[in-house]
């Protein structure tokens, strides 16, 4: 891992003091994150209600560019001019670099579906077995710890051999002795929680982007 994207770590806690003792957990999700796009491997999101929007955010910072413009490389843009050379430039210079990333909240058909023939809180596990890939990255998003969907999707990710992250609030709830790295954001209240969420969720993104797209 570049130096430069541990330091990302070291400028959130200077932003965020109250974030230091997460600095040990935060390092692992980073260098899980690296290392599983470094293997060609993707990151699947999920979350409830706040934190559903916020497995979202993640998806939209990850996909594109986020601090960086990530332009194409050369041999994207060869294959382009190849498949439909009169349209390439457009396309390569409007797209820019992804790593990929799916949010589990998105897919409403299959989610309302599963809900209504199957269980409601098996929506988000059943779409990690059909996506998840040993290797893989699962980001559980739960300011209590305890959501059921996302510690049944949890259960189900490291069955499949994905590394699981959770993100919870201060006591860690059920996620933090089940998923393979949990960042504790120091408060009890939902909304202080979901408030360290988003700079925590940001660093991670802009730690990735920073491994693999130069200036």
């Amino acid at each position: 891992m570049k130096p430069s994207t541990k330091e990302k770590i070291a400028d959130l806690i200077a932003r965020y003091p109250a974030l230091a003792p997460c600095e040990g957990d935060m390092t692992r999700a980073v260098e899980a994150i690296v290392g599983s796009y470094a293997r060609g491997g993707k990151v699947l999101t999920c979350g409830n209600g706040g934190s559903a929007a916020d497995s979202e955010h993640i998806v939209g910072e990850l996909m594109k560019g986020f601090l960086k413009h990530r332009p194409l490389g050369e041999e994207m843009r060869e294959a382009l001019k190849k498949v439909a050379p009169e349209r390439a430039e457009y396309i390569a210079n409007g797209l820019q670099g992804a790593l990929p990333a799916v949010s589990l909240i998105g897919a409403l058909a299959l989610n309302t579906a599963f809900a209504n023939d199957q269980a409601p809180d098996l929506s988000m596990a059943q779409q990690v077995l059909g996506l998840g890939v040993r290797g893989d990255i699962l980001l559980g998003i739960s300011t209590s710890g305890n959501s059921k969907n996302v510690v049944y999707a949890i259960d189900v990710a490291k069955a499949k051999g994905l590394t699981t992250i959770a993100l919870t609030g201060e006591t860690g709830g059920r996620l933090k002795a089940i998923a393979d790295i949990c960042i504790c954001a120091p408060s009890r209240e939902t909304y202080k929680i979901q408030e360290y969420h988003l700079p925590i969720y940001h660093m991670l993104c802009i730690a990735a982007e920073n491994e693999f797209f130069d200036e």
